[in-house]
């Protein structure tokens, strides 16, 4: 989650001026936040968030405390497969994410049964997606949902109409995964290239190869 500052910037004489600050991340926030306050000419300072929420200073000092022991961080590159002899797909899915001081890798695949088309397989893996979030117990955060799938990505965002009745229930389904969850997503189009790990992932399932990983990642 990221988070804009508002404050007011007091001199003498003139009445106060509201300033707005970029998006920042968490920790960075919290320090600006801190020595704006310390400076003891900016009053009224608040922490926003990606959805519109506020905190104080003091709230937002616990608020991070309390996220920082859970996943957050979050981004998730997705991929789906199809072979269409066997109409079978296999779903590949990497979640990136921090807890506590350190980052985290979770890599894992499944291989589904009567999928039609190679879109509903690129559907079906951001549902597998979901799931590993639920399986972390990810929930009332932002997270980064990145795939190759342009046009599931962009109707998702709903930019882009869906006329396939199958297609319509993922999109039915994912959108209620992500209100129990409390996610609020950003969709973010990426190359075949910058996805070829979950796309190795979806390929590994069709093969055979079940994969299901978690590994810290050392700066």
């Amino acid at each position: 989650m990221k988070y804009k500052l508002e404050w007011k910037y007091k001199t003498k004489g003139v009445n106060p001026v509201l300033f707005t600050s970029d998006w920042l991340e968490g920790e960075h926030a919290l320090s600006v936040g801190e020595n704006l306050d310390k400076s003891g000419k900016a009053i009224e300072i608040s922490f926003i968030d990606e959805v519109g929420t506020s905190w104080n200073l003091k709230e937002m000092r616990k608020l991070l405390a309390e996220i920082e022991e859970e996943p957050h961080n979050i981004t998730v590159y997705f991929d789906g497969g199809f072979d269409k002899y066997s109409n079978r797909a296999g779903l590949g899915a990497i979640v990136y994410y921090h807890q506590g001081k350190k980052k985290y890798r979770l890599r894992a695949n499944e291989i589904v049964d009567e999928m039609e088309t190679n879109n509903e397989a690129e559907y079906a893996a951001l549902y597998y997606a979901l799931s590993l979030l639920e399986e972390l117990d990810v929930h009332h955060l932002s997270c980064e949902f990145k795939g190759d799938s342009q046009v599931v990505l962009k109707q998702l965002e709903g930019e882009w109409p869906c006329y396939e009745e199958n297609l319509n229930r993922w999109l039915d389904r994912i959108e209620e995964k992500m209100e129990k969850l409390g996610i609020h997503p950003k969709y973010s189009p990426i190359d075949r290239k910058q996805n070829k790990e979950a796309d190795r992932l979806a390929t590994q399932a069709l093969q055979g190869k079940s994969i299901h990983s978690k590994m810290q990642i050392l700066s």
